[in-house]
């Protein structure tokens, strides 16, 4: 393969998507070898001439991916050098009422450790305590969806100290994660709302409720989190976005 690839930046193709095939040469052909650790952001933004969120991007892809994987205080390691998909899977709630004008907002309801309930533990697999958090979100102050997410909190050290209201909770597993997230297995089904979830979302019970689950996987195949989001039916559809990374 060709060395010393750089980046185009009056082409098509998103520079982070340029920037991931880049690090994957490097990786299958050998020039960075399993179990060796790969430059820094730093060294990697010099040598680019790219933003520290670009590279971040690329790494986290191949994060993703399982070719790489991140070690806290240490650096990031190589971990798979054979080919894998080809596909990176974006998933989401949309909502009409988003655009321009609108206001929206992340409410957390609760974060903290509880016992888990019977379908979460089947999930997660595990009857031992875990870290919770519930949120809801707002849209020019009306309720629009709730989101609970499970976490093994023994595999993520500090995570009661992360600000899951400011980003994406993804990121801030991969990033403080013992085990990372190597598959998200997303189950999409129509519900019919009761009880507390009713009430939150300001809806009568018995109206249906769109839920999207997620199971997320570490290498070996050990659930590591458990997701899931009730989504008003008359708000929201579910948008999946496939873009190919070479």
């Amino acid at each position: 393969m060709l060395q010393n690839k750089t980046i185009d930046r009056f082409g098509q193709e998103k520079l982070y998507i340029q920037l991931t095939k880049i690090f994957l040469d490097e990786i299958t052909s050998g020039r960075w070898q399993l179990e060796q650790q790969i430059p820094t952001e730093e060294d990697l933004c010099k040598k680019y001439d790219i933003s520290k969120i670009t590279v971040r991007q690329a790494i986290n892809n191949l994060v993703t991916e399982g070719y790489l994987t991140k070690i806290q205080g240490k650096g990031t390691f190589v971990t798979c050098c054979a080919p894998g998909a080809g596909l990176a899977m974006k998933t989401r709630l949309t909502g009409d009422m988003f655009g321009e004008e609108v206001k929206a907002k992340k409410e957390i309801l609760f974060k903290g450790l509880k016992e888990p309930p019977e379908d979460v533990g089947n999930y997660l697999k595990t009857n031992d305590s875990i870290y919770c958090i519930t949120s809801k979100r707002l849209v020019d102050k009306e309720p629009a969806y709730i989101e609970e997410s499970f976490i093994r909190s023994n595999l993520f050290p500090g995570i009661e100290k992360a600000d899951i209201a400011a980003g994406s909770l993804y990121s801030v597993l991969q990033e403080i994660g013992i085990k990372k997230i190597f598959k998200v297995v997303q189950t999409v089904e129509a519900q019919l709302v009761k009880g507390e979830y009713a009430e939150s979302l300001g809806i009568r019970d018995g109206a249906p409720l769109l839920v999207v689950h997620r199971l997320l996987l570490s290498y070996d195949g050990s659930p590591v989190a458990y997701t899931r989001f009730l989504g008003r039916s008359d708000k929201y559809k579910l948008q999946t976005e496939f873009e190919k990374i070479r």
